[in-house]
């Protein structure tokens, strides 16, 4: 069996089957990512930092494999689950909580700090995500990594089109911030073009670009609830799909891994 496979396999079985479809792809570039970076440094054990992290969906397994995981979250509620899971986990020694905002990494634990900086499902939200993500990328030390996660413009049309909501469809296409109108509960969409501007003035690397949820957020959940087989030959096909160029605009999300220069 395909390496690839036993990963998907093993990230499944943390969560639901249709969770898992959300995340695995995500997971997987991961933990490629992770380990190239251990064998890159000549340590097995790096410094995370997860900002908007919330109750650890990320933390947890690099935690497990033993990292050590700052989580940077502006909710206490969200720290205080986070808390509960990591014991619950056993690994509430290489896990930490810090409450704070996007844009706060540097002030807390210092330029050039860390090794990996997920920001995932964050720049929609915050005030500036131009200074997000300076930030995020000047906590990394040479060679690290940064790992954004973000809406995407043309998924979210394509979704609306789909679900009979044109008028919606047809404002997103054109909005600058990639919105449906005053009723969408998201400031900002983005593509692939709009998250590397944010990165202007720092020398950022592409090591990666792959949409997710391709087609896991629009087929009814009946089609793989209950069939393993069926799950496993979808997420087969949103790992291949992820990394079509014409396709990966069109996914849900968007998922971007940048490297600081050295």
């Amino acid at each position: 069996m395909p390496d690839d496979t036993l990963r998907s396999r093993r990230w499944s079985q943390r969560s639901d089957p249709r969770t898992a479809l959300r995340t695995a792809v995500v997971w997987e570039t991961l933990e490629r990512f992770v380990a190239e970076r251990c064998a890159r440094t000549g340590r097995s054990v790096l410094d995370v930092v997860d900002v908007g992290g919330g109750t650890g969906g990320l933390a947890v397994p690099l935690a497990q494999l033993g990292h050590r995981v700052a989580v940077v979250d502006p909710s206490p509620d969200a720290l205080a689950a986070l808390q509960r899971r990591v014991v619950d986990a056993g690994v509430d020694a290489l896990v930490t909580a810090r409450q704070g905002d996007a844009g706060s990494l540097v002030a807390a634990l210092g330029s050039g700090s860390v090794d990996l900086v997920l920001c995932h499902g964050v720049l929609e939200h915050v005030d500036d995500p131009h200074a997000a993500a300076l930030d995020a990328f000047d906590v990394l030390r040479p060679g690290g990594l940064v790992s954004m996660l973000v809406a995407q413009r043309l998924g979210a049309l394509v979704a609306r089109a789909l679900a009979g909501r044109f008028a919606e469809a047809r404002v997103l296409l054109d909005d600058p911030l990639g919105r449906s109108g005053e009723r969408d509960l998201l400031p900002r969409r983005f593509d692939e073009a709009s998250v590397l501007e944010l990165f202007t003035g720092r020398d950022l690397r592409v090591r990666a670009v792959h949409g997710v949820r391709l087609f896991t957020d629009l087929l009814p959940g009946a089609l793989v609830d209950g069939d393993p087989e069926a799950m496993e030959t979808l997420l087969d096909l949103e790992r291949a799909a992820g990394t079509h160029p014409v396709l990966t605009a069109m996914a849900a999300g968007l998922h971007v891994v940048g490297e600081r220069a050295d």
